[in-house]
């Protein structure tokens, strides 16, 4: 009687030991790791700079006698969102003021201050624009704006990536010797172009 017993409880045991190793290893299988392939196509942008579509002297001047200076700003938008590290480089030019009939001098408009770039408040992260790294000089700290593209700003290879706000200021120059019309004023236009290229030069 003993003997069936011991031996009842040896199947029991037997039996319960197999039913965990079993119940364990379904808890291993059930973590087994997986892998999901996951991608995402990026496509190529443009570089572009935009300009406001006109803008004014921050001045009206009034013939004195004297040389007089006054100046215009322009707020250049540059986007480079082509994917590229190649860098871009900004040229300026601009037709002789006029009136018509009259014209300022060829060498009237000129810059003195270099352009500085900031990442615009479209680029909810400014650490997600790579700032452009300008190594355009001005000889003798001065640009003067005529018919010929001169450079006017860069980003050097390797950055400029993004969207950059470039605010301009272009000074102009009224001799004292300035001739306008019949009227009790005139109004001098000039035409001013802002192109930009791939690469620093």
């Amino acid at each position: 009687m003993s003997l069936l017993k011991n031996r009842s409880m040896r199947f029991y045991f037997v039996f319960f030991l197999v039913l965990t190793m079993a119940l364990g290893g379904s808890a291993i299988a059930a973590f087994a790791d997986s892998g999901t392939g996951a991608s995402v196509t990026v496509s190529k942008g443009s570089l572009n700079v935009a300009a406001p579509a006109t803008v004014a002297a921050t001045s009206t001047v009034t013939l004195s006698g004297d040389d007089q200076t006054t100046q215009y700003s322009m707020n250049l938008s540059v986007t480079d969102a082509t994917g590229s590290s190649a860098g871009w480089n900004l040229q300026i030019s601009a037709t002789q003021f006029s009136d018509g009939t009259h014209t300022l001098p060829a060498d009237a408009q000129y810059i003195t201050t270099l352009p500085t770039a900031t990442c615009t408040s479209s680029v909810t992260d400014p650490t997600h624009c790579t700032a452009p790294t300008n190594d355009v000089t001005y000889a003798g700290g001065s640009l003067t704006v005529t018919t010929a593209a001169q450079p006017l700003f860069n980003a050097t290879a390797g950055t400029g990536r993004g969207k950059f706000s470039i605010p301009t200021t272009v000074k102009v120059e009224i001799p004292a010797n300035t001739v306008i019309g019949a009227g009790p004023s005139s109004t001098f236009s000039s035409t001013v172009t802002v192109a930009i290229a791939s690469g620093p030069n």
